[in-house]
């Protein structure tokens, strides 16, 4: 079993939107409508949407590979990038996204971790996420990395206005 993490470049584009509708779709098309699902893919996960984010200095993705297949992807944000205005001090986790072929290998882990070595490295006091109240996968993966809930903000999935929870963890 090998596994290892890169950084995604421009040229990652069309690989980093190809894993990003597979694993938004197998997360959460089951608890929502179609329509609501393609509009949020189209606006998240469009090439040009990529491509820009990609190229913002204060967002970084990376993919992390399985025994030489890329496995799924992180995106943090410091700065003006994080979806919430948290500070400079604090680094937003916004994607970890696992293939479902690939979960429970302990992937996420190595995700959460990079962007915990992100944020010492940049000096930042704590990390956030927010994560759909309905995901009780995730929200017990996060708690048990470290994470508490410290709040709660909408997030749109197409026309459906949907609660995230924000769960933050303390470095410093």
């Amino acid at each position: 079993m090998t596994i290892y993490i890169n950084k995604c470049t421009l040229e990652d584009s069309c690989k980093l939107q190809e894993i990003s509708y597979e694993t938004f779709n197998e997360t959460f098309k089951e608890q929502n409508t179609p329509e609501n699902m393609n509009a949020y893919l189209e606006k998240a996960f469009n090439l040009k949407q990529l491509e820009k984010e990609i190229s913002n200095i204060s967002s970084q993705f990376y993919f992390v590979s399985f025994n030489d297949e890329v496995a799924g992807y992180l995106k943090v944000n410091t700065g003006d990038a994080q979806s919430e205005k948290m500070g400079d001090e604090s680094l937003e986790i916004e994607r970890v996204y696992i293939r479902s072929k690939f979960q429970k290998h302990g992937l996420g882990k190595y995700l959460i971790n990079k962007a915990i070595e992100i944020a010492v490295n940049e000096n930042k006091r704590t990390i956030w996420l927010g994560v759909w109240e309905k995901n009780e996968n995730a929200i017990a993966f996060y708690k048990n990395m470290g994470f508490v809930q410290t709040g709660a903000h909408s997030f749109y999935m197409g026309d459906e206005e949907q609660t995230d929870l924000i769960m933050t963890k303390t470095l410093l």
